[in-house]
């Protein structure tokens, strides 16, 4: 179960994506783990949760998969937090 959305790494990943996102449509988990210095199964599996909240968007038909914030997302679950959910 869930405790929290929130964990460093979690935190990490989503600082990096927003920062290095530019004019890139997405990142793959190898660019992600190589960005943070994270091995690539620990990203993964953030990335796996991160998905599954809806804070990132998949590209799934791509190979390999690429991620994207999903920033509405990302607002609304702040927005929780903030208000002591």
């Amino acid at each position: 179960m869930l405790r929290t959305p929130v964990n460093v790494t979690r935190l990490r990943i989503l600082a990096w994506l927003r920062e290095a996102g530019g004019d890139r449509s997405g990142f793959t988990a190898d660019d992600v783990a190589a960005g943070l210095g994270v091995s690539r199964p620990v990203v993964l599996a953030h990335l796996r949760l991160l998905t599954a909240l809806g804070m990132l968007r998949t590209d799934c038909c791509a190979d390999p998969v690429v991620y994207r914030c999903d920033e509405a997302r990302i607002a609304e679950v702040a927005e929780m937090f903030e208000k002591g959910w």
